[in-house]
């Protein structure tokens, strides 16, 4: 007998779908959106579509494997989970004796955003005293900079952009990112809504816009203070609500925005003065204007301060105190929840020090005092996603580096690890989700159960934790238990929520903040255009790292339709979709070189080499190379994907990744 079973999509994506998993004889045979989910409403992209078919792949892990041959080779053993445990906890042991706690280091990001389970190795590495992991791969410099504008102020409903007439989409591909956003926009465009795209080559969401904004990489901020500069400049402003409601716009408008002219914003940004000219007036103009900011343009080395300027924008004529018009970067609710119960902080005896997962490379291979000695990969494929993969690669190969990984399929982390741990998917674990592009919760039971010899990842901590003879009884609970323990008490966020929907596996709605804000969570209680608490305490244009490089193209390191970051490769059918690992260039580029649609590439800077099969087209600007998805090595036309292009080097605050700020040339392969 076929039973329905409620789910959560469980990848890193704003929009935390509600899913309907059809279950028989302990199998999922087919997963479907839920109508009944707030805000996804029962679509699903095309990468959770057959989402069983990731849940039983023929390329899942089913029991422990031990190294047998060189790393990065594949050859393993089959084990017994007693002789995986035993072996892991004799290893670390000798290690803590030799060397410390902080020679042992985890690695893990958001391949589950179930908060038990994504969680669930801090409170085990901080009783270990382990180093910490700066978790700043994705979008960091986007919270700093919306933080040093707009304070703790929470993020309007993603609904206020129904009754937007000018929605602007900046550096978002929310076709490939965020679809059930999009279809919105698409409401609000039937509404009467313009629809703008500034983006740096034409992606899928084009087909959604009125008007497509080609521009540079990495002066998205340039365009935003030209803007700033025409509206202030012919009396746009609403100058009664800036006096009002923010701090420093007198600083802004007097030693900022006068060197903006529409023609530096032009030589800056590539937009030609007289469109910079007609977009602020069509911006001051707009009733409810809208921006969704997205993660693009956050990384490069001005990332921060780019979304500083983006963000101001709305306050020139007064968006932020507008229903339907502001600004929206994504939510923040990790406050309706008692994380600190989970995260355990508490267990550090002290102060252990912090390493930045951008920086892998060189902290596996340059890092003293201690060294790290040990690797414990979850729910994250470094070999491939963290930059300058090269000097990953080399350090995953040390021989004296003992790596584990705990993974459902053989990636090319997995590759160069000493024991492979077999992994549960979110349909066989209890898990309970929040959204960081929706206001919904929703909690989950296990589906099916663990395929093979699969174990979560609180199970394995907690088996690891008996392992090693800690006695302390939090890592004696179910992962149920703590569940309970993030939703225990009253909290302002949950106020009024059905809690037996909850229970039952529905997604309900946090309580909504209100719109436009009656208050400004900022020190001065007002929008920050000065603020004094950072390095850089005025708004202002930052060049990125990319021009110390030297190379003729911009690489945009971009999302793909079929995959994210390197999930979903285990998919025949969505890597075919894909059509293989192209690099798109403008045909003006492609003649300079001599070279043809279709041809392999080599593309090269110095961080290393990489091989593409080119793509040729006229939806890519010229000084712009854009490579989608982050492929799998043994799906790769080469060696190398296409991190081993992109750099170490952070952002300017929020210390993320700059994955977009690399340059590069390319020649015939």
């Amino acid at each position: 007998m076929v039973e329905t079973v409620r789910s959560v999509c469980p990848y890193d994506c704003p929009d935390s779908c509600g899913l309907l998993v059809e279950v028989d004889n302990g199998c999922a045979v087919r997963v479907s959106g839920d109508p009944e989910h707030p805000y996804s409403l029962g679509t699903l992209c095309p990468k959770m579509t057959h989402y069983e078919r990731t849940v039983h792949s023929p390329r899942r892990l089913l029991k422990p494997l031990l190294r047998t041959g060189a790393k990065g080779s594949g050859a393993f053993r089959e084990a017994s989970w007693d002789e995986a445990l035993q072996l892991i906890a004799e290893r670390w042991q000798g290690i803590i004796t030799k060397y410390g706690g902080e020679a042992i280091l985890p690695y893990s990001y958001a391949g589950t955003m179930g908060m038990v389970q994504r969680n669930a190795g801090h409170p085990f590495f901080h009783y270990l005293g382990a180093s910490r992991l700066d978790r700043t791969i994705c979008s960091p410099a986007l919270g700093a900079g919306l933080k040093m504008v707009l304070g703790a102020t929470p993020a309007p409903h993603p609904d206020e952009v129904l009754g937007s007439d000018l929605v602007i989409l900046w550096g978002i591909n929310a076709a490939a990112t965020s679809i059930h956003y999009l279809d919105r926009v698409k409401k609000a465009r039937k509404k009467g809504a313009k629809v703008w795209l500034i983006e740096t080559y034409a992606t899928p969401t084009a087909a959604v816009a009125d008007e497509l904004f080609l521009i540079r990489p990495g002066s998205d901020g340039a365009l935003a203070l030209g803007l700033m500069h025409v509206i202030a400049r012919d009396g746009l402003a609403d100058r009664a609500w800036l006096e009002a409601q923010t701090t420093g716009w007198g600083e802004l408008e007097q030693q900022v925005l006068p060197a903006h002219t529409p023609e530096r914003t032009a030589d800056l940004s590539g937009i030609p003065a007289a469109t910079v000219e007609r977009m602020a007036r069509e911006f001051a103009a707009a009733a409810a204007p809208f921006i969704r900011l997205g993660s693009g343009m956050t990384r490069y080395g001005n990332g921060a301060m780019t979304v500083r300027a983006i963000a101001a924008l709305p306050a020139l004529v007064g968006g932020y105190g507008k229903r339907h018009a502001g600004s929206f970067g994504g939510t923040s609710t990790g406050g309706a929840f008692a994380m600190k119960d989970l995260v355990r902080e508490d267990f550090l005896s002290h102060p252990t020090r912090i390493i930045n997962m951008n920086q892998l490379g060189q902290a596996l291979n340059d890092l003293a005092e201690p060294p790290i000695m040990s690797l414990y990969v979850y729910h994250s494929n470094p070999a491939v996603v963290a930059p300058d993969q090269n000097d990953v690669l080399r350090g995953l190969a040390r021989e004296d580096l003992f790596t584990v990984v705990h993974e459902r399929f053989m990636t090319d982390t997995a590759r160069y690890a000493d024991v492979v741990l077999p992994a549960t998917t979110s349909l066989e674990h209890a898990d309970i989700y929040r959204s960081y592009g929706t206001y919904c919760i929703q909690r989950a039971k296990a589906a099916i159960p663990p395929v093979g010899e699969s174990r979560s990842n609180w199970e394995v901590f907690s088996a690891l934790a008996a392992a090693l003879g800690f006695d302390e009884p939090f890592f004696q609970q179910r992962a149920e238990d703590l569940i309970d323990q993030l939703l225990a008490g009253p909290n302002p966020w949950r106020e009024g929520i059905d809690t037996d929907r909850l229970a039952a596996g529905h997604a309900v709605e946090l309580k909504t903040p209100d719109w436009p804000p009656t208050y400004f969570a900022t020190p001065s209680g007002k929008v920050e255009f000065l603020n004094r608490e950072a390095d850089e305490p005025l708004i202002r244009f930052l060049q990125t790292h990319g021009e110390e490089d030297g190379y003729p193209l911009q690489l945009m390191a971009a999302p793909s339709l079929y995959a994210l970051n390197s999930t979903f490769f285990e998919r025949d059918e969505l890597r075919e979709r894909q059509q293989g690992m192209r690099l798109r260039v403008h045909p003006s580029e492609a003649e300079k070189r001599a070279v043809t649609d279709g041809q392999p590439v080599c593309v090269f800077n110095a961080c290393g080499e990489v091989r593409f099969i080119l793509d040729v087209t006229e939806k890519v600007q010229p000084g712009v190379a854009v490579a989608e998805g982050v492929w799998w090595l043994e799906f790769a036309p080469g060696e190398r994907s296409v991190n081993a292009l992109t750099s170490q080097r952070l952002t300017d605050c929020g210390a993320g990744s700059t994955f977009y700020d690399n340059r590069v040339d390319f020649r015939a392969a």
